[in-house]
């Protein structure tokens, strides 16, 4: 087509040439000149409008084609090409209350006159994997305790049909989608301490990851777009119970230490005592035993270091 509208235009300009050199010659009377200077200019006309059609196109980027309103399909090759000069150019950005129709909406009201930009230049869609790194959120998880969550979502176009015409801006789809998302997914699960078996928040990270990316597939079908990856990048109790739950966090990590010093304690106590027994070293009535065992336990369980008293009379004295 390049070549073909450089030869329009060439020819053109040469009838229009021979038309102008002709005519001042004498050699050709005015309607002959005009037989000539009329094809050159309609050749010129086609050639101008020919030219809007040619475009590029990047690496995985894509022109959605709509000729007067119905869609015609979608170029996806990219490098220099050419198309239906009449192909809609894309919708204006609408003034909206946030992102570019926000500044486009304020530029008019100051008076400066600024035009809507396109949102779509040309209807050209990138299918490029994007990164959305979401802001952090308040919510309640499932027992109704705030937590902060935050996720970050790798996304990416794959019908540009549906993403340009069965939403009004799918990047803005795809944010609020996202936001809706996590915020269902952090009230369905409990932070931490759940019962047996029971999925949590900081527990589970890549189950929940893999919940939080089916429901956004789920929610951004409508919208011809896959999510490639969700994964969870911030997870906290709120400020004004953070405290409080640090608190419950450490009380827990305490009894659970001492839980496992009790246990090895009556085993190394047990230990003690059928060593003694099996070996013969020394025979204890049950009042002896028992005062063993509580001597025992108080040197194995106590926090402080223990200075021992040395009997040197009889067991009984």
């Amino acid at each position: 087509m390049l070549m073909l509208v450089i030869a329009i235009f060439v020819v053109g300009i040469a009838l229009i040439i021979i038309a102008g050199v002709t005519g001042d010659e004498g050699r050709r009377s005015a309607g002959e000149v005009w037989a000539l200077v009329g094809p050159g200019l309609a050749l010129l006309v086609i050639g101008f409008v020919l030219s809007f059609g040619f475009f590029t196109l990047e690496p995985n980027e894509t022109r959605v084609a709509v000729l007067f309103g119905a869609y015609k399909g979608t170029v996806r090759q990219g490098g220099f090409r050419w198309g239906n000069p009449f192909w809609s150019n894309g919708p204006s950005l609408k003034p909206s209350t946030t992102g570019a129709g926000a500044e486009v909406a304020a530029a008019a009201k100051k008076g400066k006159g600024q035009a809507a930009p396109k949102k779509y230049p040309r209807y050209k869609i990138s299918v490029r994997a994007r990164t959305l790194n979401g802001p952090k959120l308040k919510v309640n998880d499932r027992r109704g305790n705030p937590v902060e969550i935050a996720a970050v979502v790798v996304w990416r176009v794959k019908d540009t049909a549906q993403a340009v015409f069965d939403v009004e801006d799918f990047e803005q789809y795809v944010e609020t989608q996202s936001e809706t998302a996590l915020r269902h997914l952090a009230s369905s699960y409990a932070y931490d301490h759940g019962e047996e078996n029971e999925i949590t928040l900081r527990s589970n990270v890549d189950e929940v990851s893999q919940a939080l990316k089916a429901e956004l597939e789920q929610r951004l079908a409508r919208a011809g777009v896959v999510v490639e990856e969700a994964r969870l990048t911030h997870l906290a109790y709120a400020p004004e119970i953070a405290q409080a739950m640090l608190r419950r966090q450490q009380a827990e990590a305490v009894i659970d230490a001492r839980q496992k010093i009790v246990h090895g304690a009556v085993s190394m106590v047990d230990m003690a005592l059928r060593e003694l027994a099996e070996k013969g070293v020394v025979e204890l009535d049950p009042e002896r035993k028992a005062a063993m065992v509580s001597n025992l336990m108080v040197v194995l369980c106590g926090e402080s270091e223990v200075h021992p008293v040395v009997n040197t009379g009889t067991l009984y004295a």
